[in-house]
Order: structure tokens, then sequence, then C-alpha cells
């Protein structure tokens, strides 16, 4: 008797024989999973640890900027070095917070005043005007740059923002639309988001901040009372769509309506293992490509992890990661000699993408992020990539003996557990290789079954696994 076991959702936070019970290193496509690449080394080293990395474009010229504690970075297109851009005597901030406005680039970091290059035009990053606030946050909304936590600390609660297409002018008054927002409840901001509308996270409430001209410029309306934001690290926009973590769990929100994506999925898992004494050092970024939200972690154990939401399939995966953080960089386009000889790979075979990965088409904005002192990019190899399917009843009790994994590409190993009664507990087996059929031959006897499988080869989808079985007598 043969059956079909379709790779589904992968639902941690549901018991074992209802969902996926591991999706490693892969992310959610429509009929099933493909691999999720490995981060490599994509920049020279800093001369410190990197906390976030920012890519802007302005007609055909690239910039990509990372920032540490002390300094800015801007990646040198020839050699792929990251050279000290910081204004004199640099800063003494926390995580950095770019956004873009026309071709100026403005970073805030909670301590300095906003920080601002011209694209095109400067040599280093300074001060955006002597009147531009201290901010935790920046964004754009329409025509103004908002800035929200402002004064080191001081006034965590506040919105400020610049006049109408004039970002270095912040002061109120009747012949400006600067002004100012303080928003009486819901706790410190934790974070901002822009567009045609901005969304402010607080602690305990989301407000909506909508243009509304003179005299006051902009309504603010709660969207959201006693739903905030834990963490304004771990929000990340696409669209008009924000994703975030909240207290208990991860939400979305277009600007109308909070819905939660990670309720009965993957919320408890979360933290479980999560290590929520450095929260703080969550990061969240998009793949738009693979239509991915990925959240970069610390754990309980001391290494870091990857969450792996797919917004059109509200699908979820995992996966381990050398990686300290998460971004979005704008490519820069590079010729073959460049490649090979300026940036310092030495041979094709060393650089870190495929030659027609869209790594090297300049002008396209992709998902990146940072280890320790370089900016990586997710274009290396596939690696220990993990499938376990629930706990499947194929008969009262019955014995496996071949199971095919269905994977485009590729093939698979496979693993066992069998177990009489749920409250047994769940051994694998030895491993099996696939042959050259397509087939692995294996022999457990049990109730309930559970598979794990090792895609392998050059694979790009795996799908699901058919599996023999014979029925077993009772004694």
């Amino acid at each position: 008797m043969g059956t079909r076991i379709q790779f589904d959702e992968w639902l941690p936070d549901q018991p074992s024989m209802t969902s996926l019970r591991d999706a490693r290193n892969v992310y959610p496509t429509s009929v099933g999973y493909a691999p999720f690449a490995n981060a490599v080394d994509f920049s020279g080293s800093a001369t410190s640890n990197l906390n976030s990395v920012f890519g802007a474009k302005y007609g055909d010229e690239v910039v990509i900027f990372a920032g540490s504690t002390d300094k800015i970075f801007k990646l040198d297109a020839t050699d792929l070095s990251l050279d000290d851009k910081s204004k004199a005597g640099g800063y003494s901030g926390n995580t950095w917070k770019f956004c873009q406005f026309g071709k100026v680039v403005i970073g805030a970091n909670n301590q300095d005043k906003l920080q601002a290059w011209t694209i095109g035009a400067s040599s280093a990053f300074a001060d955006l005007s002597v009147n531009a606030p201290t901010a935790k946050y920046v964004t754009v909304v329409r025509d103004f740059v908002v800035t929200a936590n402002l004064d080191a600390g001081t006034n965590t609660n506040k919105v400020q923002w610049s006049d109408i297409n004039d970002e270095t002018n912040w002061v109120s008054g009747t012949t400006s639309q600067a002004d100012y927002q303080v928003i009486p409840d819901g706790g410190d901001i934790t974070g901002i988001t822009g567009g045609e509308i901005g969304l402010i996270f607080l602690e305990r409430s989301i407000v909506r901040m909508s243009y509304s001209g003179s005299p006051l410029f902009f309504q603010f309306d709660t969207i959201s009372r006693g739903l905030g934001c834990l963490e304004g690290n771990s929000i990340a926009q696409y669209g008009a769509t924000s994703f975030f973590l909240s207290a208990d769990g991860f939400y979305k929100c277009d600007g109308q309506v909070v819905t939660g994506i990670g309720t009965e999925k993957v919320d408890r898992y979360f933290f479980n293992y999560a290590d929520l004494t450095d929260l703080d050092s969550i990061s969240a970024a998009v793949d738009p490509i693979k239509k991915l939200v990925i959240w970069n972690y610390a754990n309980v154990d001391g290494s870091r992890s990857i969450l792996i939401y797919n917004w059109q399939l509200n699908k979820w995966s995992r996966a381990e990661t050398v990686s300290t953080g998460v971004g979005g960089i704008a490519t820069t386009g590079e010729t073959l000699e460049s490649l090979e000889i300026s940036l310092g790979y030495g041979t094709l075979e060393a650089i870190p993408a495929s030659l027609d990965d869209r790594l090297w088409v300049g002008g396209k904005f992709l998902f990146a992020g940072f280890k320790d002192d370089k900016i990586v990019t997710f274009t290396g190899s596939t690696y220990d990539s993990q499938l376990i399917t629930p706990d499947i009843e194929l008969g009262y009790n019955s014995v496996v003996t071949v199971v095919r994994p269905q994977i485009d590409n590729g093939s698979a190993n496979i693993k066992v557990a069998s177990r009489k009664e749920l409250s047994d507990n769940s051994v694998f087996g030895v491993e099996s290789v696939t042959t050259s059929e397509g087939r692995a031959s294996v022999r457990s006897a049990g109730r309930y079954h559970r598979f794990l499988v090792q895609p392998t080869g050059n694979w790009t989808d795996a799908v699901s696994i058919d599996v023999d079985v014979k029925p077993q007598g009772n004694r």
C-alpha cells in the first residue's frame, strides 16, 4: 500500500500529529519548500561590528551604507571595502535607522542629530541641519521626514516632522508645516513606518498618522489599544503593510486592521526559544523577490536563528544562521573583471553567488544582512535542510518499507521514527540514502510514523514523500 505525505505547513505550536514538526533551512513555497541559502561574506571588514545595513538609489547611482555604534560606513563598489564616512569625531549611539528622502539618505541613532548624506555630492555624513532633532526612529510620510522617540530617550512618546519637502527645516511657525505631537497613552514609541500614512508603534498601542493640511497638518488616530510593538527592531515594512513583534506574538498592520500572523503557529515556539534578555538584537527585513519577511534573533543557547514568513502564503519556516542581523541593500552591478580580480575573490569559483544572480544586476533592492564587521548576502550553498513530517497513522499497526522523496532536481536521506502510542518516545532510526532509482529502503514498525527528510543535491523544491507500508498483526 502506498501513501503520499505532503510537506504542508510547519506549525510548531500545534500537536505532533497535525503538521510538519520541522522546516529548517528552507522557505515556504505554494506546493512545499525551497532551500534557504547560507549567508556568505560580501563586503570587506569594517573597523567595528555592524548593527544595520541600508541601500539607497537615486537615478543611476546606488549607495550602500552600514552602521555601527560609533561609525557609518559606505560600501566601495570597486573593491567592496567598507569605508568610514562618519562625521568628524564619530558617534556614540545605538542601532542606526535609515531612510531616503529624495537624494538625501538620513540616519538616526538616538544619540546624535539626524545625519545626512546627499547622493552624488557628499563625501562624509554631517548633521542634517542645526535644528534637526536627535531621534531613535526616522521615516518618510508623504512629503515629510518624520522622527519619533526623541532627545536621547527624554521624550520617548514624541513625534516630530520637518517642513513639507524640506528635510532641513524643523522649526514650527506660520510659514512652516514643521511641528510635533506628543502621544499621551500607549507607553514609549517603539518604532515608526511611513508611506502615504505613518504608523507609530508604541508599547501598548498603534497610532495612524494621516496628513490633514493646515492648521494641524497631521491627524493622529489610535487604531489598536492594548496591543503594540514589543521591540522596534522587529519591524519590517513592504508596501503598505508593516510586520512586527508584539508582547504575545507576530502581527501585521495595513493602517486599518491589525492581524495576527503567528497565532497558534509560531508565537509560542518563538517565545520558548528566543533569548528575551537580548531581544533588542533582533532585526527584521523583507526579501521582495521571494515574498518573505525574515527575523534574525538570539536563542537561549547563545546561537542565532531566523524565522521566515511568506506573506502571500501565510506560511512559516525557520533557518539557522551565522549572521548577526538582516537588512536590505541596493545592488551596484559589477563587471566580471571586478568580481574576479578587483573584489579580491581571486577565482570565479570563490564568488559568493552565481553570475546570473540578481546580486550582480545594478539598482535592484535585495535582502541581505551583516555578520560581525561584514555585510553578507544569503547567496551561499544550500546547507543542512530538514523537513520532519507529523506523526502519521498508516493502519493500526504497520511496517514502513520504502520511502520515495518527491524532490525536484535532487534526492534525500531518510530517517523514520515509529511508535505504538503517542505517549511513547519518538526516536529516529538509522539514516537511509536514496538510491539512483529514487527509493530509500527502510524498516520501521509501529502505529505512528514520523519521517525526517534531508534533501540532497542541487535541489529546488521539496514537495512530498511516497511511503510503502505493510500491515502488521497485533501481538
